[in-house]
């Protein structure tokens, strides 16, 4: 009798028990990623190529708009639903994970929690079906976790805003018809100083700049934004003046739930192919596996990945149930990220030499999920968020 793969048990490591329309909906992603997505990881990877045609597939299954409601184009499903969908594209390949949770989280998720209801109604649907790409910029090149710092201006003439500045590892940069971005309408307010704007693709002033050649997670598009003279017309102002940073903060707290799926599909994918690996190897007449040393190594990587599987549902299911999540989305999103690091580093461990070339998807898992402690806020920016919320509410919270 054949041991059963760590995916073919995978239900059982879930917090509760999937519902039917889950289930189904987990075997549809993991099916069209082995069919769609798996045969062209490495050649995507290599040449750092975009993959659009699988873009729009997964626009037309409903997963670029898998959060938003029926009414706007959406598949009307919660964030444990949209979890399920970036851990089992992300245990294929990251890179694919990371386009759909940027375009749902960020872009089209501003849009739509910010936005008036011409708004939503104008670019949301377009998103939803994955017409248009989405992209969202908050970084710049002087300012990461320091947004206050940000040097991109909006000021208004007239019945226009007139955007200057750039942006930097700005996810789908190269292909979004639709970004958000963040600028700064008063310096002299601090981040009560920065207001949203939605600026269209082809706008005059408005290019994507300098595509970035990454160390991983290297077919999805990472790229400069530049503005100069940007004109847009002032119904495109996003939200409130002056409450950009705060409605992306709140953008934040979900999109840092997608960024623990992307870890904890990246992880799995490490182990997965950890497993795979250490019952063919022989090393001593016989297989590695049985050597209590890789064991003990096994045993850890998939406790520490169903406890980031623990948190990372945990949040989702508070936020689905409409609680705030700033304090849950970011214990998932630190302690998922740093799982995934030792998982990945312990595969390519396990693999030994041959963990160290491409013939032998361990490497790639390495070198994408470092990614994953850095995008949408650092673990050093999540510890003190974290230590934020502790401090501020009752010792007897859960």
């Amino acid at each position: 009798m054949s041991t059963p793969t760590l995916q073919e048990v995978l239900p059982a490591t879930y917090p509760f028990t999937l519902t039917d329309d889950q289930e189904q909906l987990r075997k549809e992603i993991r099916d069209f990623a082995a069919r769609e997505i798996a045969p062209h990881v490495s050649e995507w990877d290599e040449h750092s190529t975009y993959p659009l045609e699988v873009v729009k597939q997964m626009g037309r299954m409903g997963l670029m708009g898998i959060i938003f409601p029926a009414e706007y184009g959406g598949s009307g499903m919660g964030y444990v639903d949209y979890v399920l969908a970036i851990e089992e594209l992300s245990a294929v390949d990251g890179s694919v994970g990371i386009i759909v949770a940027a375009h749902n989280s960020l872009c089209s998720n501003h849009i739509f929690l910010a936005g008036n209801e011409e708004q939503r109604r104008k670019y949301i649907p377009k998103l939803a079906t994955g017409e248009w790409i989405g992209a969202w910029g908050l970084t710049e090149p002087g300012s990461g976790s320091d947004a206050a710092g940000a040097r991109t201006t909006a000021v208004k003439k007239g019945d226009k805003w007139v955007l200057n500045g750039s942006k930097t590892f700005i996810t789908n940069g190269s292909y979004a018809d639709v970004t958000v971005v963040i600028a700064v309408t008063d310096k002299t307010q601090g981040t009560h100083g920065l207001s949203a704007f939605v600026v269209e693709k082809g706008t005059p002033g408005f290019r994507p700049g300098k595509k970035e050649n990454k160390l991983g997670l290297r077919a999805s598009d990472t790229a400069e934004l530049i503005f100069e003279d940007c004109e847009i017309p002032e119904e495109n102002l996003l939200g409130k003046l002056g409450e950009g940073f705060v409605d992306s903060m709140r953008i934040l707290d979900g999109g840092r739930i997608s960024i623990a799926a992307l870890s904890l599909g990246i992880a799995r994918g490490a182990l997965d192919c950890s497993l795979k690996y250490v019952k063919e190897r022989r090393q001593f007449g016989k297989a590695i596996a049985e050597f209590q040393g890789i064991q003990w190594k096994l045993a850890d990587m998939a406790t520490e990945l169903d406890a980031a599987r623990l948190l990372t549902q945990r949040a989702a299911v508070l936020k689905d149930a409409g609680n705030k999540v700033t304090r849950e989305s970011s214990m998932a999103k630190l302690y998922a990220s740093e799982v995934a690091v030792r998982i990945c580093d312990e595969a390519v461990q396990l693999h030994g030499g041959y963990g160290f070339i491409k013939d032998y998807p361990a490497e790639k898992y390495y070198r994408d999920v470092k990614l994953c402690t850095i995008g949408e806020g650092t673990s050093e920016i999540q510890r003190m968020v974290i230590a934020r919320e502790i401090l501020k509410v009752s010792p007897s919270r859960g």
